[in-house]
């Protein structure tokens, strides 16, 4: 297939050199997308159905078999060998049982190691004499070691995850997911679905995929290609608002005001103050005649305008027109038959540009948040009755800054200018966006998500338990409020596969502290995993605890408070262990990773080696949120955890 793209030849089938160009870049994105991958088998599982699908039964009709694969692949004359999984007939592969199985005799599991195919599993639907069995194959898929980034899940996706996969685009969904229930895979398989079902809308709209940090985005940033899906977009909140440069940071108090949604409010009465009423009519020159506009009919289009549900900005384009329409309207009483071209004239007249100037005054949204920060007065204006003044003087610079330039803005204040921004002009809305680990999110981040989805929907993927900010969300109503997406479809996943049973259960105990009336995840793994707690001397005792890790296959994080990083970063070096960051690719030579508790979230590694929990929670501004971090980091392994420690564990871990 990826042959035939190569050898298309356009020369006589493009009228002109932009032709040429736009469908060359169109195979050329073909080409890529059918890239071999190393070790990934084109087809994991087979379906035979009793009948054809969409075939009569009643006339007897024969069944048919279907290989289900990552991708849709025919033969030289076009016919399809492989199904892609996206595709409706492929759908019993993940929804079927014994119960209900959905018009299929058999379903066939592939095995493979190395790329090579080296088993199958198979499972007869509709014979009564064969009992209900978990599959061996799903289990060894899902236990696999994790060396690399993050990869695909379609052979292993479960019936309550494909039921969200596949959830149409006009509706937004919201999935609570605790460790290990696969909840990004989920949301990222959705956006491969809906960009499968909906390819040419979302082509003209654009998809989008949020997440907390660089070194998660870079994590997962294969599984879409891997897909076949190369034009998904993916960036950071602080990408999507990065108007200024930041240069600061909040103190959590502050951070915490910036972040209310009061501040929403806040920005919309400064804004609206520099609208001014006009205090004398308008003259317009034109030839030999002058046209008159009287003050009260100025206040009256003015007035009119402020109390229309417009941007200011847009108001503000309107505002000429308005007054040239109400002097087309005294020429035409005159005898004149004015048309649109003289009134467009009129709204460019010196006179009518100089009162929109002083009535209604461009404004710089960065100049707005930088008056706001730095004059007390302005402030507490603007404030009055939504923040109290301990609040005011929490979020006001200490020392005002000059200029946009020279002021040292904290990612919290680009959340505003951000705001600033679509309150004076539109910001463009993408046709569906996927927000991931989206419980550590303000209020103001949530709106700055939401308006980039104002036309089309959104994934939410997060856990409550996981949330480590200061003003992480205490609800997913309040939060979907806030995204203006009220009417999404909350799912909550409780299955967990990838975290083991002890593991999981060891940090579920933290569960009635952080998240109290979450139902704690359940493993389904048959593996308990390899689990120890271990009182050490020092950090020597840590690093051995590494080199014993590394004696398993697969990838091992020392996940480890901030501030404890450099030290044993150290230890690891005059240890002879070669150590990556968050973010670089694991291999077999390198497969090390040191990971600051601050950047954990969302990675996983086959063995985990966790150094020093109360530095983990000591690390945090409080019990809570550093017990988060806590719940965090003890849920990074997929095979085996090691917890040391020279001081006491926190009390539930005890």
């Amino acid at each position: 297939m990826r042959e035939d793209a190569e050898a298309l030849d356009i020369r006589d089938v493009t009228a002109n050199w932009v032709n040429a160009e736009v469908l060359q870049h169109q195979i050329d994105e073909r080409i890529k997308a059918l890239a071999d991958l190393s070790h990934t088998p084109l087809f994991f599982g087979r379906l035979d159905y009793l009948h054809a699908p969409g075939a009569d039964v009643a006339e007897g009709a024969e069944g048919e078999k279907f290989y289900i694969g990552r991708r849709h692949v025919h033969d030289a004359e076009g016919d399809p060998m492989v199904i892609d999984w996206r595709a409706p007939v492929s759908q019993p592969f993940y929804r079927a049982s014994k119960k209900n199985p959905m018009d299929v005799a058999l379903r066939r599991r592939f095995g493979y190691t190395g790329g090579d195919l080296t088993a199958y599993e198979d499972e007869h639907l509709t014979d009564p004499s064969e009992a209900e069995q978990t599959s061996k194959l799903l289990q060894q898929e899902i236990e696999r070691p994790r060396v690399g980034p993050m990869r695909d899940i379609v052979a292993t996706i479960q019936p309550e995850q494909d039921e969200i996969v596949r959830s149409g685009l006009a509706g937004s969904v919201c999935v609570q997911g605790g460790p290990g229930t696969g909840k990004t895979a989920v949301g990222l398989h959705r956006v491969a679905y809906l960009l499968y079902a909906h390819r040419e809308r979302l082509a003209r709209t654009g998809t989008l995929v949020i997440g907390p940090n660089a070194s998660f985005l870079h994590y997962i940033e294969q599984v879409l290609p891997a897909l076949g899906e190369l034009e998904v977009k993916q960036a950071t909140v602080d990408d999507l608002v990065a108007h200024v440069e930041v240069r600061g940071v909040d103190e959590p108090a502050a951070a915490l005001v910036k972040g209310d949604a009061r501040m929403a409010e806040v920005l919309r009465r400064a804004l609206r103050s520099h609208i001014a009423l006009p205090g004398e009519g308008l003259v317009v020159v034109r030839g030999s005649r002058r046209w008159r506009v009287p003050s009260y009919e100025l206040e009256e289009i003015v007035r009119e305008l402020m109390a229309r549900d417009m941007r200011y900005g847009a108001a503000r384009e309107a505002l000429p027109q308005r007054i040239a329409h109400a002097v087309l309207v005294q020429m035409e009483r005159a005898g004149e038959a004015p048309d649109d071209r003289v009134q467009n004239a009129v709204a460019r007249n010196a006179a009518v540009k100089a009162l929109v100037k002083e009535v209604w005054p461009a404004v710089d949204p960065a100049k707005l948040v930088l008056r706001l920060l730095s004059d007390a007065d302005f402030l507490a204006e603007h404030a009055a009755g939504l923040l109290d003044e301990d609040e005011q003087k929490t979020v006001l610079w200490a020392r005002p800054a000059r200029s946009v330039k020279s002021a040292k803005w904290a990612a919290a204040d680009a959340v505003l200018i951000d705001e600033a921004m679509d309150l004076i002009g539109r910001t463009h809305s993408l046709g569906h966006v996927v927000l991931d680990e989206a419980q550590d999110l303000s209020p103001m981040q949530y709106r700055a998500v939401g308006r980039r989805a104002t036309t089309g929907s959104v994934t939410v993927l997060g856990d409550l338990a996981q949330g480590t900010t200061p003003w992480a969300t205490r609800s997913w109503d309040e939060a979907l409020a806030h995204l203006g997406k009220a009417d999404a479809v909350v799912e909550e996943l409780t299955a967990g596969f990838r975290v083991p049973t002890d593991v999981i259960t060891y940090a579920s105990r933290l569960l009635p502290e952080i998240a109290p009336g979450l139902t704690p995840v359940a493993s389904v793994r048959e593996n308990p995993g390899a689990f120890e707690v271990r009182e050490v001397s020092g950090d020597g005792d840590v690093v051995a605890a590494c080199v014993e890790a590394l004696r398993n296959e697969g990838s091992v994080g020392l996940i480890a408070a901030d501030a404890r990083c450099g030290a044993l970063g150290a230890a690891l070096a005059e240890g002879g262990l070669r150590y990556l960051a968050p973010g670089e690719e694991t291999t077999a030579e390198a497969r090390l990773t040191l990971v600051p508790a601050s950047l954990a979230k969302g990675l996983e590694y086959d063995y985990v080696v966790l150094d020093e929990p109360a530095a983990v929670v000591d690390g945090e501004p409080d019990e809570r949120t550093g017990l988060r971090r806590l719940y965090v980091a003890l849920t990074r392994a997929v095979s085996g955890l090691v917890v040391t420690h020279v001081s006491p564990l926190p009390g539930r871990l005890t």
